[in-house]
């Protein structure tokens, strides 16, 4: 597939769009932006050498799913099929972060939220997807 030749972060935006904004447990779990600006305020290296690697991890398994349900639910041809298809998919997604080791589905939207509200984190999280994906 041509997956590899998309600039990371695109990738990240497309999976993480795809489960932050349409999972129920995701939306269920959301923190007050409020209670989250402590978590913006750390630096970096917060974020361990592990964690990032448990999260590229998570993060790949997480966007196989995407990539194996964008088909079926495009090919879809009513509303509630293809609404079916991506609760699945969420379910799919979770489960496969729940699954990975070392990361937690707390862990990995604060990490999500760490790289998308700090560049810093973001480069961090691209070089550890581009190292991983890359074995």
């Amino acid at each position: 597939m041509t997956i590899r030749h998309r600039p990371v972060a695109a990738l990240t935006a497309a999976a993480l769009s795809l489960i932050v904004f349409n999972s129920h447990a995701f939306a269920q779990a959301a923190v007050d932006p409020q209670a989250a600006q402590p978590a913006q305020d750390q630096a970096p290296a917060a974020i361990s050498e592990q964690k990032l690697e448990a999260f590229a991890v998570a993060y790949l398994q997480v966007d196989k799913v995407r990539q194996d349900y964008a088909e079926k639910i495009g090919a879809a041809r009513d509303a509630t099929a293809k609404q079916k298809l991506q609760n699945e998919a969420n379910k799919e997604m979770i489960n496969a972060v729940e699954k990975s080791p070392d990361m937690s589905l707390d862990e990995y939207k604060t990490i999500i939220t760490a790289a998308q509200t700090d560049p810093d984190v973001a480069k961090m999280v691209q070089e550890k997807l581009k190292a991983t994906s890359g074995q």
